[in-house]
């Protein structure tokens, strides 16, 4: 009778779907434990996989829940094209983004927190982006409007508002990081300021169909979700031993111990019914959990009977805990488990007619509470059917591990350096690069774009990987580029400390290895000594490279240090860089106002040879021999003596004398006339693009 009383409640309060919740809880509800109709309620791997099925189920969350949520919107991928390299080393590279909203509840929320991309943060804790996009979520509730993008390109008024769904929408994410393909993403959603009470959550999906006697433990996050709503709030009342009782028109739910009826049983044991007994159950518990502790991925609590069991009971449970409450929930499961198999029956007289399924009772004289499972009137005497109410039991210990969490780096704000790049044999323009950086170790790249306010601004794809920048503590002092500079070293500081340097050996260096700009000057460092947080001492030097020996004066205090490693340099090749004419460079980071800019005058030192070396002047068979060596562009290796190639056009030098002559010649070496007075000279070697520095040098005759 208890059955048909709560099934007509009710459907007259909240239609089918609290007929079904009236409809169980005259029966056993406890169908953990004992056989019973299959639950469709949430699970916890369903969390963690992101649909777009049509019709596909979407939670009602509560409290702090991680979710996949359900692809609702899509465009088609966009396509982006830039072009680097030069003549027959150009390169076309392809990069994509897409538009998408996703749903995340069917109940309001009240904010997003961190997002993950394939298990990596996409969104830190502190509402920073790994990735570059653009972003807007919905509460859900019923007066938000449609998404602005959303109706750009479906049309004014045919976009939907999705009132009463949770939803966030991203605008062009940059999918280089994810293989050119919208990643399986998961959400962080804040739907309660506050972890939320079981009993409250039932009672908001039973909308007012259910009441709570008691709120019992409290969730800090829960999806709720089912093909009803006894699905939906079984999958939290079955775990936790909860039940359900006719209230007046409604639905009571309760967990636990509390307010009990005192019976007395003196009745034959004779004229109780033959009713089934359950086996036994085992004690062994294993409950699955999303652990707050590990990013709200699946955790685990066990509780073990001493010797084993025959078996074990596995739930679980799509709610947020931490190890503890976990713990706890496993502890009071297993104690009922075991209390499962103690069922009795008593027989009362008519008096009792009002005790109904799912009251506690209390029997006189004896200790602890039941529960009435079944109830049977017949020849005017009442037959009550009792499962044994397990008392609280202590915690179980809690087991937590080590988690291993997805490292949320913060990416800081955007630097960015124009560097002018050695010229290499057959360069006819000077070379520009872009190193960018960000100043924590966090950030992975920016979008480069070249112009001005005036003209506007060009898109020319993303930088390389992040440069290893900082500034000059202590600047290097005066050396000489033909030997190795072991007397100075330089202390530089760099963005953040997770930027390192190292050292190298000597055919490293000979390969071009630990190259750096320091102010305007590239000179190579074989050790790297860490002397502090993002502090480095640089030493056994190599000074004045690739034609930067006029800068190794002026070096000062501040001044920038760039490592000239080829991995972190952007080359830019549109507008074509001229010599003596400014180019101006943006780096806009992963924030839209994370911005920042650089200019350059390119003075082209490396697309004229470097000054030759060993300027000699000796008399040799009456005549004053003048003789030099060349040196080439680029990094070229001298090996087993042979000639290194010129790299230019023609050989060809220039050699000033004090006198007024300018004499050229094909071959390093000239042979004048000795004079008579002290005579200054100049050699500079002739080259494609311009003439190189000179070579100097003063012959003085001997006094008799």
């Amino acid at each position: 009778m208890a059955t048909v009383v709560l099934t007509v409640v009710g459907g007259a309060i909240a239609g089918p779907i609290g007929a079904a919740v009236g409809a169980m809880a005259g029966r056993a509800i406890d169908d953990q434990l004992f056989a019973g109709p299959p639950r469709e309620g949430p699970r916890l791997r369903e969390l963690q996989v992101q649909l777009s099925s049509y019709g596909a189920a979407i939670p009602k969350l509560f409290g702090a829940m991680r979710v996949a949520g359900t692809v609702i919107w899509a465009t088609d991928l966009r396509e982006a094209t830039t072009t680097s390299g030069k003549g027959s080393s150009r390169v076309r590279q392809y990069s994509y983004s897409a538009s998408f909203a996703v749903a995340l509840s069917a109940r309001p929320i009240r904010g997003i927190g961190r997002i993950w991309a394939e298990g990596k943060l996409l969104r830190g804790a502190a509402g920073d982006w790994k990735t570059r996009t653009g972003f807007r979520w919905y509460p859900g509730d019923e007066t938000q409007a449609p998404d602005p993008l959303i109706e750009s390109i479906v049309g004014i008024g045919n976009a939907p508002a999705h009132r009463g769904i949770a939803y966030a929408v991203f605008e062009d994410l940059a999918l280089a990081d994810f293989g050119n393909r919208i990643p399986s993403l998961t959400f962080e959603v804040i739907a309660d300021d506050a972890p939320v009470a079981v009993g409250r959550i039932a009672e908001v999906l039973g909308e007012g169909a259910i009441r709570a006697e008691g709120q019992g433990p409290a969730l800090i996050g829960y999806a709720a979700s089912g093909a009803s709503v006894r699905d939906a709030v079984a999958a939290l009342v079955d775990p936790l031993g909860g039940w359900y009782a006719p209230d007046g028109d409604g639905t009571v739910l309760r967990i636990g111990s509390g307010a009990a009826r005192t019976i007395v049983d003196d009745g034959p044991a004779g004229e109780a019914p033959a009713w089934r007994r359950p086996p036994m159950m085992p004690s062994d518990v294993a409950i699955a959990y999303h652990d707050i502790a590990r990013d709200y991925q699946a955790g685990v609590q066990q509780v073990l009977r001493p010797g084993g069991a025959r078996r074990m009971l596995r739930v679980e449970l799509p709610a947020v805990l931490d190890a503890a409450g976990a713990a706890a929930i496993a502890g009071d499961l297993a104690a009922r488990a075991v209390l499962a198999g103690e069922v009795r029956t008593v027989v009362l007289d008519w008096r009792t007619i009002d005790i109904t399924a799912g009251d506690r009772v209390a029997i006189a004289g004896e200790a602890g509470l039941w529960r009435v499972r079944r109830t049977r009137i017949e020849a005017m005497r009442i037959t009550l059917e009792l499962v044994r109410i397990a008392a609280a039991t202590l915690p179980a210990p809690a087991a937590v591990g080590q988690p291993r969490l997805a490292a949320d780096r913060v990416a800081g704000t955007t630097r960015l350096i124009l560097v002018e790049l050695p010229a290499e044999a057959g360069d006819d323009v000077p070379g520009v690069a872009a190193v960018a950086a960000g100043t924590r170790d966090g950030w992975r790249r920016a979008m480069l774009l070249t112009g001005d306010d005036g003209g506007g601004w060009t898109e020319i794809g993303d930088s390389a990987a992040p440069g290893v920048i900082g500034t000059v503590t202590l600047p290097p002092g005066p050396a000489s580029t033909l030997i190795e500079d072991r007397s100075t070293s330089i202390e530089v500081t760099l963005l953040h400390d997770a930027m390192t340097l190292t050292g190298i050996d000597g055919p490293a260096l000979e390969r071009g290895g630990n190259a750096a700009l320091v102010g305007d000057e590239i000179l190579q460092f074989a050790r790297a000594e860490r002397i502090g947080a993002a502090r480095w001492r640089l030493s056994r030097l190599w000074r004045g490279r690739r034609g930067t020996a006029a800068a190794m004066a002026g070096h000062r205090a501040g001044e920038a240090f760039v490592l000239l490693d080829p991995a972190t340099l952007r080359r830019i090749e549109e507008p074509v860089p001229t010599v003596g004419r400014t180019l101006t460079a943006m780096a806009v980071g992963i924030a839209a106002d994370d911005v920042a800019t650089a200019t350059i005058v390119p003075a082209g030192p490396g697309l004229v040879p470097p000054a030759p070396v060993h300027l000699t002047a000796e008399l040799r068979g009456g005549m004053l021999e003048l003789r030099w060596i060349r040196c080439a562009r680029g990094v070229v290796a001298w090996r087993d003596g042979a000639e290194v190639p010129i790299g230019e056009e023609r050989e060809a030098y220039r050699v000033t004398l004090a006198d007024g002559r300018t004499i050229e010649v094909a071959e390093p070496v000239l042979r004048i006339a000795p004079p008579t007075a002290p005579l200054s000279i100049a050699v500079r070697q002739i080259g494609t693009n311009g003439a190189s520095a000179a070579a100097t040098t003063t012959y003085r005759p001997e006094t008799k």
